[in-house]
């Protein structure tokens, strides 16, 4: 498949285009934990040469995306529990920061962007639409980010959603049963606490909410790797 021009803005280098692709095909679970990247078969597969998906390879690798190993191959990164559980803690602090921000803001076009995707999510759990309700919890998280305003924070969580692949941890944590469910309540609550300015509370609500989609997501991480009989 090569690349085509709406990966990346129309002045955006070949290079910056397959960094955004491959970029996008490991945070989103594309491309598996653990699984080995071909540099031909990349090339082949954009339509390119392995010039800029030698250079991508590299970028992604500073990203904690990728690890290459010299004479091996190149994987894409598998975190270890502990870096799950590490990046977890951090994800907890930025969002819970961002809910604060938010409050404190007032009436933003993006109190109106989270309402209407509370709609829609919960349309999406009562009709068990749990694939639908995975994508709108990733665009919930993303706009809490967006309205705290915050470009530093706004970074460093796009550097951190990177590096969990964030997607398909949340359908390893929706998986749980009832998690749909009471996930969708936790958001009910951070927006209305947002919405009644009290960015202290929503801070902390955001945080408990983290933290029990961290949990489901070690639930459903060990049932993966636990032996069957």
């Amino acid at each position: 498949m090569s690349l085509s021009e709406d990966t990346a803005s129309p002045g955006a280098s070949m290079q910056a285009r397959v960094i955004a692709e491959m970029r996008r095909r490991i945070t989103s679970g594309d491309f598996a934990a653990g699984e080995s990247l071909s540099e031909l078969a990349l090339a082949e597969d954009f339509g390119v040469s392995r010039t800029p998906v030698r250079e991508a390879l590299k970028q992604l690798q500073t990203e904690g995306l990728v690890e290459i190993r010299p004479r091996v191959g190149t994987f894409v990164t598998e975190p270890s529990r502990r870096e799950v559980v590490e990046l977890f803690v951090m994800k907890e602090v930025l969002e819970g920061a961002a809910a604060r921000l938010l409050a404190q803001r007032g009436q933003v076009a993006e109190l109106d962007l989270l309402e209407a995707n509370l709609v829609e999510a919960d349309r999406a759990v009562a009709a068990g639409q749990h694939a639908r309700y995975a994508e709108l919890v990733l665009d919930f998280h993303d706009l809490l980010v967006q309205g705290s305003d915050n470009r530093k924070l706004q970074s460093h969580y796009r550097t951190l959603m990177n590096q969990l692949a964030y997607a398909r941890l949340v359908r390893t944590s929706l998986s749980q049963p009832g998690r749909p469910s009471k996930s969708d309540q936790e958001h009910h609550q951070v927006l209305d606490l947002i919405r009644a300015k009290d960015g202290d509370s929503a801070e902390q609500v955001m945080r408990e909410h983290v933290r029990a989609s961290q949990r489901a997501v070690l639930i459903g991480l060990n049932a993966a790797t636990s032996p069957r009989s």
